[in-house]
């Protein structure tokens, strides 16, 4: 009798945001929204920019500019960005304990952002934080995209359009209080879990691997 074949099961996928989730990127984006009214003689105001981090430059940039100008400006953005907002860009709390403690029980670890992907890659690498696979330029529901591709069971943001992403890809939307979305706007956006930042999420992992469907 021929021994029974066992398929092992798929590695545990969790993907996580960038902005506002692991890293701090409100120091480095409002330097460079500086730098941009500086160069192009046009207000904006950084301090209200960084408090709406989340959907795509653009969306932000249309406060600022007419609709025609949005995306040369947003070239010009990106164009400037590495040099004046990594290096300003701290971790997050718990954003590398996060990433470790998914590697810890054998699963892999993605970044899905709607940052341009050449500068998520970037501030990554000064962070050294270094993610199974990064996917960049993708916005709440479009996440769901990569969430799928890459059979992430689990997706953890700040804000509700990572949660929208989460639920369309079928993942449970794990969502932290660090960016811009208060705990009552994500659990009522249909987050599964809210945390208060990175540091619980070790623990909470250890949790739903011993019972993924309390």
């Amino acid at each position: 009798m021929s021994p029974m074949t066992v398929t092992p099961a798929p590695a545990l996928t969790v993907g996580f945001d960038l902005d506002m989730t692991l890293i701090d990127s409100r120091p480095g984006i409002h330097a460079c929204y500086r730098a941009l009214a500086e160069r192009t003689g046009t207000f904006i105001d950084a301090d209200l920019a960084v408090t709406r981090l989340g959907p795509p430059l653009a969306e932000e940039l249309v406060n600022w500019f007419p609709a025609e100008e949005v995306a040369g400006m947003a070239d010009l953005y990106r164009e400037m960005y590495p040099s004046i907002a990594i290096a300003a860009t701290p971790a997050m709390a718990g954003a590398r304990e996060a990433i470790d403690a998914v590697r810890t029980v054998g699963g892999r670890t993605m970044v899905v952002t709607a940052k341009y992907e050449p500068n998520a890659k970037l501030h990554l690498d000064h962070l050294r934080i270094a993610p199974d696979v990064v996917v960049g330029d993708l916005w709440a529901e479009q996440k769901a995209e990569a969430l799928r591709e890459y059979g992430a069971a689990v997706y953890v943001g700040d804000h509700v359009g990572d949660v929208r992403g989460a639920r369309t890809a079928g993942a449970l939307s794990v969502a932290v209080v660090t960016g811009p979305c208060d705990g009552d706007e994500l659990r009522a956006a249909g987050a599964d879990v809210v945390l208060d930042d990175l540091s619980a999420f070790p623990a909470w992992l250890a949790a739903y691997r011993e019972a993924p469907r309390a």
